[in-house]
C-alpha cells in the first residue's frame, strides 16, 4: 500500500468520479481502475460500488476517506513538527498530576497559547505511574508529573522544580510538632499508587511513625479538602503555584529528613512535539516564578 493510492481514493471522494479524478492528477482513466482495485485488494475490502457503468465510493468507501485523508497529512507533514515552526503544530496532549491542574498548568497554557494562538491542547489528568505509562506507549506528548524512579534512554526528563513535603493542616491545628500531631489527630493517606504517596509512607516508616488512618485519597485535590475541613492531616508537597484553598492550608515542616519531589516534563526522545517542549517548559518557570513573587510580597 502507497500514499499514491490513498491520494487517488481523495480525488475520486473530491472530484466525483474515476474520469475526473483521472483528469486532476493526470494518469489515464483505467489506470485509477487498476489503483483502486490494488487498494481494494490490499484492505480486502470493497470500497465501491460498481453495479452501474462508474462505480461509486460505497458506505464503508465514504467512512474510510476521512482517515486516508488524516494518513496523507500525516505523512505530508511527518517533518513539520520536528523542523518546522511550532506555530504549525495542530495539537500537544499533555499529562499532568492533579496538584499541578488547579493552578501551575491552567497559567502555563494561557501563556503558552498567547504565543501560539491556533495551537490545540488536550490536557489528560493522571497519576505519574499512569503517565509514565501513557509516555513510553506513545500516547501522550508530554506529562508534567514527578521524578520517575527510572528513566531509560528512550525518555527524556526535564525537572523544573523541588517541592518539599509537608504536613498539611487546617488553620485551626496550632502545635507545630509534626509529630506530635500525626500521634494525636487522624492521617489522611494519599493513595500509594501515586509518587508523593509511596514518599510519605517511606518518611512515615522511616521515622517509625504509626498513624491513626481516616482515609485514603487519590488526588491531592481531594486529599487538601478533607484537611481544610479538619478531617485530619495530611503529607504533601508544598505546591509551587497552589490554589487559594490550598494556600490556606498550614504547611508545616517535617524537619530535615523531608523528603522532596521533583517535578519536570517526561516526553519520549522520538516525541514530534520537541519544538514545543521548550516553550512550555519556559511558560511553566515563568508562571513559578511569578507566585513565587507574589507570596514574597
Amino acid at each position: 500500500m502507497t500514499i499514491a493510492l490513498f491520494k487517488t481514493l481523495i480525488a475520486i471522494s473530491e472530484q466525483g468520479s474515476f474520469r475526473a479524478a483521472a483528469d486532476v492528477i493526470c494518469v489515464t482513466h483505467a489506470a485509477i481502475g487498476q489503483q483502486m482495485m490494488r487498494l481494494e485488494d490490499t484492505l480486502q475490502v470493497k470500497l465501491f460500488d460498481r453495479s452501474e457503468k462508474s462505480p461509486k465510493l460505497n458506505q464503508l468507501g465514504k467512512a474510510f476517506v476521512p482517515k486516508a485523508k488524516a494518513v496523507v497529512l500525516a505523512y505530508d507533514t511527518i517533518l513539520d513538527d520536528l523542523t518546522g515552526d511550532p506555530r504549525t503544530i495542530g495539537e500537544l496532549s499533555v499529562g499532568a498530576v492533579p496538584s499541578s491542574l488547579a493552578g501551575l498548568l491552567p497559567k502555563s497554557i494561557k501563556r503558552l497559547i498567547t504565543l501560539y494562538p491556533q495551537l490545540h491542547i488536550r490536557v489528560m489528568p493522571g497519576l505519574s505511574p499512569a503517565l509514565f505509562e501513557q509516555i513510553e506507549g506513545g500516547t501522550l506528548d508530554a506529562a508534567v508529573m514527578s521524578e520517575p524512579r527510572h528513566i531509560h534512554n528512550g525518555l527524556n526528563w526535564l525537572p523544573f522544580y523541588e517541592e518539599e513535603l509537608v504536613l498539611l493542616a487546617s488553620p485551626e491545628v496550632v502545635e507545630d510538632d509534626p509529630f506530635l500531631i500525626l500521634e494525636k489527630m487522624p492521617y489522611l493517606r494519599h493513595t500509594r499508587q501515586a509518587a508523593v504517596g509511596m514518599m510519605a509512607e517511606e518518611w512515615l516508616a522511616k521515622n517509625n511513625i504509626r498513624v491513626h488512618d481516616l482515609m485514603e485519597m487519590g488526588s491531592l485535590e481531594n486529599l487538601a479538602s478533607m484537611v481544610a475541613h479538619g478531617l485530619g492531616v495530611a503529607i504533601g508537597p508544598n505546591i509551587c503555584v497552589p490554589d487559594p484553598s490550598f494556600e490556606q492550608l498550614r504547611k508545616i515542616s517535617l524537619g530535615p529528613s523531608a523528603p522532596r519531589r521533583t517535578l519536570g516534563i517526561l516526553t519520549r526522545s522520538d516525541c514530534s512535539k520537541l519544538k514545543l517542549l521548550e516553550p512550555l517548559l519556559a511558560q511553566i518557570k515563568l508562571t513559578i516564578a511569578d507566585s513565587e513573587g507574589q507570596t514574597k510580597l
